[in-house]
């Protein structure tokens, strides 16, 4: 009977994905450390429809390594959509790193948010960036609304440094990865701190790759309480 209650079901199985908007991918093919062929960009679609996702934001990096412009990943965008015939609503955004360019593309006005002019935004895993508290407040003055990606991620975080952005504004994007110990047992162990904190605003899967997609949604890790926290938070924005 204890065993019964403690089973840990996976994503997919929990029906959690039904209706649900995926914040955070990186299907759009050859424009960054994601996806590479236009096929598989196209599998994973089908897959995630097969789990009930309605919507999902395409969100290639923007950062020194990766200085993707606007105008490239609208064309191959649409070649994306062009190619696509399944059911969910595809939206083109970015995950934009705080650094160097992005303080050129802000000024510039030159960035690519989601609705309603939300910003996706990430930082090192391991240090912040110069004057991070600076470049955070001068986005929450402006039209933008910071939309921090997986902040279970970041090293150099702790419980006071989440409180504090979360009273400014900031919000919090959740990846499920970090819940089913994809990026390790300490990040999934901070992702559950911030669950039960009710701070997570949306998810996103942030895959990178089929094999990504097959980790998130079929490891059998969550609680059944787990799901229904995570079921409010689908997508608060």
């Amino acid at each position: 009977m204890f065993s019964f209650f403690n089973k840990k079901i996976s994503i997919a199985d929990s029906g959690l994905l039904n209706n649900s908007v995926d914040r955070h991918t990186h299907i759009l093919p050859g424009v960054d450390d994601g996806f590479k062929k236009l096929s598989d960009s196209l599998e994973a679609l089908a897959k995630m429809q097969e789990l009930g996702v309605k919507e999902v934001w395409l969100t290639p990096h923007i950062m020194t390594d990766y200085p993707n412009q606007p105008a490239q990943l609208k064309e191959k965008f649409e070649e994306l959509k062009a190619a696509y015939t399944g059911n969910i609503r595809l939206h083109l955004a970015a995950e934009h790193m705080l650094d160097t360019l992005f303080i050129e593309r802000f000024e510039a006005d030159n960035l690519m948010p989601m609705d309603n002019n939300i910003l996706l935004i990430e930082t090192s895993y391991f240090n912040p960036p110069m004057e991070f508290d600076g470049i955070m407040g001068d986005i929450l003055n402006s039209k933008y609304t910071p939309l921090l990606a997986h902040p279970e991620r970041y090293k150099y975080m702790n419980t006071d440094k989440y409180r504090q952005l979360k009273e400014k504004g900031v919000l919090f994007q959740l990846n499920l990865g970090s819940l089913v110990g994809g990026y390790g047992k300490t990040t999934q162990e901070v992702a559950r701190k911030i669950l039960a904190n009710g701070w997570y605003d949306c998810i996103g899967s942030d895959i990178h790759s089929l094999k990504h997609l097959q980790q998130i949604h079929h490891t059998p890790t969550l609680s059944k309480k787990e799901i229904s926290v995570l079921q409010n938070i689908i997508d608060k924005i």
